[in-house]
C-alpha cells in the first residue's frame, strides 16, 4: 500500500472512532422509560475501528482476524484448538457432524445412534442430532439450577447410546464430574454446549475444557458478540481437522483461504476413485457445509475479547444483586441457584412462579413488559411439545415432569453487563409490586 493509502486508512479509523462516540453515547436510566433488556450488545470505538479496518482489508471470507481469534479464544477458554463458525447453531451442527466421520472407526456417530440430552433447552442443541440420523434420548431437568437430572442418566442408557450433547443451562454449568464420569464409564463422546456460558467455571476450570467438544455462540445476547457468529472447542487436534472439513465443504484439504498447496502434495496424492494427482484442493472426504464466517465478523470478536473477564464480572455481580434483592419474595418465587462446585457465568436470571402463588407466569411477564423490563422463556421449554418434533424419532426417558414445570412456570430476566444497578433497583422493585398487588387485590 502506498504511503498515501496508509494515512487514508488511519484517518479513516480515527474518524470511526469519533463517529462511534457520537453515534451512541450513553443514555441515562429512566425508571419506567427507559428499556430494560433482556440481553444486547455491549460495545464501543474498538469494535467499530476493527471492524472497519477489516473492511478496508476487503478481505470477505475468514483471514487474519479470525486466525487470530481462534488463537487468543482457545487460550483463554484453557483448550488446544478454536474453530470458528458463522453461529452457534452452526458449531453444534459442526460438533454433532464431525463424530460422524468415517475416520473415527468403530466410534463413529452412525444414523439410528443414540445421543443423551435434556427436553428443556434451546432446538439447536437437538437440531444436529436430527439432521444426522441420530435419535435424542431426552432426560429431565433439576430446579433451581434447571441442568440435567444426572440421576436419570443411567436409566436413559441403553446398547445404542453413542454420545451426550448438554448445555450449561442459562451460564449455570451442569454437574461436570457426575456427567464425565458417566461418559469415561460408557464410552460416550461428550458434547458441552457453553453457547450462554462463556467464563463460567467446575472447581476453578472454565467449561468447554471438559468434554470431547465444546460449542460457543457469539450472537448479540451472548457473552461477547460477533453480531453472528460461533465456535467448537477441542483439545484433540484430530477433531480439529474433522471440524474444519466439515466447515469447509467437506473437503479434504486443509488449506486456509487465499493459500495453495499447504501439505506440498497437492496433485500427489489418491484418494477413493479418483485418478492419481487429482487435485487436493477439489477433494471431498465428508458431506460438509461452507459455514465458516467472514473476517469482519472475526475482527469484531478480535474487539470483544479482552473486555469479556469485564462483562462475566459485570454478570456476577448483577446475579448477586437480584438473588439478594428477591431474597423476600421466596414465598412466590423459587430462585436460581449454582451447581454445587461451580462458579456461573450467568447469561440471564431464571425466576420459577411457585404452583401456589396468587398470580400465573403469563401475568407477571406481562406486568414486567408494561414496565418495560423485557422478559423471555426458558427457550423451548419441553422440546417434545413443540410442533417442529412432532412425528420425529426419539425416545424419552423417565419423566419429564421438571421440565413440563419449567414450560408452564419459568421465565428469565436479563442481568448482561449494560443492565445497571439503577436497573436492577427497578427490577427488584417492579417484581415485589407483583407480589403486593396480588397479595392486596389478586392480580
Amino acid at each position: 500500500m502506498t504511503q498515501r493509502g496508509l494515512e487514508l486508512r488511519e484517518q479513516i479509523l480515527r474518524l470511526t472512532g469519533e463517529y462511534c462516540r457520537e453515534a451512541f453515547p450513553a443514555q441515562a436510566f429512566v425508571a419506567g422509560e427507559t428499556a430494560v433488556p433482556v440481553a444486547g450488545k455491549v460495545f464501543d470505538s474498538a469494535e467499530m475501528r476493527l471492524l472497519v479496518d477489516s473492511a478496508l482489508d476487503f478481505w470477505l471470507t475468514t483471514g487474519r482476524f479470525a486466525a487470530r481469534f481462534e488463537r487468543e479464544f482457545a487460550r483463554w477458554s484453557g483448550v488446544r484448538e478454536c474453530v470458528l463458525a458463522n453461529s452457534g447453531s452452526s458449531a453444534n451442527l459442526l460438533a454433532v457432524s464431525a463424530l460422524t466421520s468415517p475416520s473415527l472407526g468403530d466410534r463413529r456417530l452412525a444414523p439410528g445412534d443414540e445421543a443423551i440430552t435434556v427436553a428443556a433447552g434451546f432446538p439447536t442443541t437437538v437440531n444436529p442430532l436430527f439432521q444426522n440420523g441420530l435419535v435424542p434420548v431426552f432426560v429431565d431437568v433439576a430446579i433451581p439450577t434447571y441442568n440435567v437430572d444426572v440421576t436419570q442418566l443411567e436409566a436413559a442408557l441403553s446398547p445404542r447410546t453413542r454420545a451426550l450433547i448438554l448445555a450449561h443451562t442459562l451460564g449455570n454449568p451442569f454437574d461436570v464430574d457426575a456427567v464425565a464420569a458417566f461418559a469415561r464409564k460408557h464410552n460416550l463422546w461428550l458434547i458441552e454446549d457453553c453457547c450462554d456460558a462463556l467464563g463460567a467455571t467446575w472447581h476453578g476450570q472454565k467449561v468447554g475444557a471438559f468434554g470431547d467438544l465444546a460449542t460457543t455462540s457469539f450472537y448479540p445476547a451472548h457473552h461477547i458478540t460477533m453480531g453472528e457468529g460461533g465456535a467448537v472447542l477441542t483439545s484433540q487436534p484430530a477433531l480439529r481437522r474433522l471440524l474444519e472439513s466439515f466447515r469447509d465443504w467437506g473437503r479434504d484439504c486443509w488449506c486456509a483461504p487465499g493459500c495453495d498447496d499447504t501439505c506440498g502434495r497437492r496433485f500427489d496424492r489418491q484418494l477413493g476413485d479418483l485418478p492419481a494427482g487429482y487435485d487436493h484442493k477439489y477433494t471431498y472426504s465428508h458431506i460438509g457445509y461452507n459455514l465458516k464466517p467472514t473476517d469482519m465478523q472475526a475482527a469484531v470478536g478480535v474487539a470483544q475479547l479482552p473486555k469479556l473477564d469485564g462483562f462475566i464480572k459485570a454478570r456476577r455481580r448483577n446475579f448477586q444483586l437480584l438473588r439478594d434483592g428477591l431474597r423476600g419474595l421466596e414465598e412466590f418465587f423459587i430462585l436460581p441457584e449454582a451447581t454445587a462446585g461451580s462458579d456461573p457465568s450467568w447469561f440471564g436470571f431464571p425466576i420459577a412462579v411457585r404452583p401456589g402463588a396468587p398470580f400465573s407466569r403469563n401475568q407477571v411477564t406481562r406486568h414486567l413488559e408494561e414496565r418495560k423490563i423485557a422478559t423471555r422463556l426458558l427457550f423451548g421449554g419441553n422440546l417434545t411439545r413443540q410442533p417442529a418434533y412432532r412425528g420425529r424419532e426419539y425416545r424419552v426417558a423417565g419423566s419429564l415432569q421438571n421440565t413440563d414445570f419449567v414450560m408452564d412456570q419459568v421465565f428469565w430476566i436479563g442481568l448482561y453487563p449494560a443492565i445497571t444497578p439503577a436497573m436492577v433497583e427497578y427490577m427488584i422493585e417492579s417484581l415485589a409490586s407483583v407480589a403486593s398487588l396480588a397479595v392486596g387485590t389478586g392480580v
